[in-house]
């Protein structure tokens, strides 16, 4: 009888210790909403409000998904599915219009665990992109998928579509309306389309959604959500759904979603860089980080900033525009949110 007592406590000991370590695990996450020529003079008090609201909305949604336990792949597709939902950011309900006025979302989502990963690209009626791309992970035997097939697949999940005019909203019309009329200017003087591309300000160029975390068992994920370019034309694709641009998680490195001039995050292969210096240089997310954000892209004209975070539970957020939105909670940490750069 005794011995069945004692050991009935040593299994309570045994038991109270794992739990009071696994919950002592360090828990964090990161969301940004886009970087870009972001300055206090083009927001009212209310304005500025309203934006610090939504993203403390949304990382606070996250990170309630980690401290009751929850997975990163769940914590980031809840904080995101807040941003896709507002029409602040240019992703789901603010997608930016394409040049012939419609809109096309892309999303990428990664397991730090395994590397498994699912994307879409390039499609037109999915409310919420990044849903769509963690299906395309874990139900498909593909990683990316784009345009109609990519619905085909969501219609065969269940989803129900949306008109592409779900995606309208005034701003980002007259926004559209605006680079069109530069890009008409221009086009008078050249018919080079790269030429006229890159005549647009960067504002128009860069606009994106992303979280990365870490859950209470180690374990990272990253995703990333956008409406892509204002006026993009011929089916215009960035880095937002490329793996190892513009989403990357590994467990034995960190998570990074990106926000920027997609074109340069591919050609830099950004995300999986930031992750491959921490891996196998040993620097911390922040060195890495800065080195890719402000030495390696900056020089050539690659805007844009990053979120990252480690298996330690540390996040660094740099960025080389004059603003990103962003948010961040750790187990920590308390619950930081900007929109500028100081």
């Amino acid at each position: 009888m005794k011995n069945n007592i004692l050991l009935t406590c040593l299994l309570t000991l045994v038991t109270s210790v794992a739990w009071a370590t696994e919950t002592n695990s360090p828990i964090a996450i990161a969301i940004h909403g886009g970087a870009g020529t972001i300055e206090k003079s083009h927001f009212t008090p209310e304005k500025e409000q309203q934006y610090k609201a939504k993203l403390q909305e949304a990382v606070e949604a996250g990170y309630k998904v980690l401290s009751e336990g929850g997975e990163s792949l769940d914590a980031v597709t809840a904080a995101i599915n807040i941003l896709e939902d507002s029409p602040f950011f240019n992703a789901g309900k603010g997608a930016v219009y394409t040049y012939d006025e419609g809109h096309e979302l892309d999303a990428s989502i990664m397991d730090g665990r395994n590397r498994q990963a699912g994307a879409v690209a390039g499609v037109k009626h999915i409310k919420n992109p990044i849903n769509l791309a963690k299906d395309v992970m874990q139900h498909s035997v593909h990683v990316m998928l784009s345009g109609r097939g990519a619905e085909e697949f969501a219609r065969k999940r269940g989803y129900s579509l949306v008109e592409n005019n779900y995606f309208d909203t005034p701003s980002r019309y007259q926004s559209l309306l605006e680079a069109k009329k530069r890009l008409q200017q221009k086009e008078a003087a050249t018919k080079d389309y790269r030429a006229l591309h890159q005549s647009l300000d960067v504002e128009y160029k860069v606009g994106t959604v992303g979280a990365v975390a870490l859950d209470q068992n180690g374990n990272l994920a990253a995703g990333t959500s956008t409406g892509g370019m204002t006026a993009k034309r011929f089916g215009r694709v960035g880095d937002s759904p490329i793996i190892g641009a513009g989403t990357f998680a590994d467990n034995q490195s960190c998570a990074v979603s990106a926000t920027g001039h997609g074109e340069f995050f591919i050609r830099y292969n950004v995300a999986a860089d930031i992750c491959a210096r921490v891996q196998y240089q040993g620097k911390s997310i922040a060195e890495a980080g800065q080195e890719v954000i402000g030495t390696v892209l900056k020089p050539i004209g690659g805007t844009g900033g990053v979120i990252i975070v480690d298996r330690q539970g540390n996040i660094a957020m740099p960025f080389n525009t004059k603003g990103m939105y962003r948010a961040s909670k750790s187990s920590s940490s308390p619950t930081f949110v900007a929109i500028y750069r100081e």
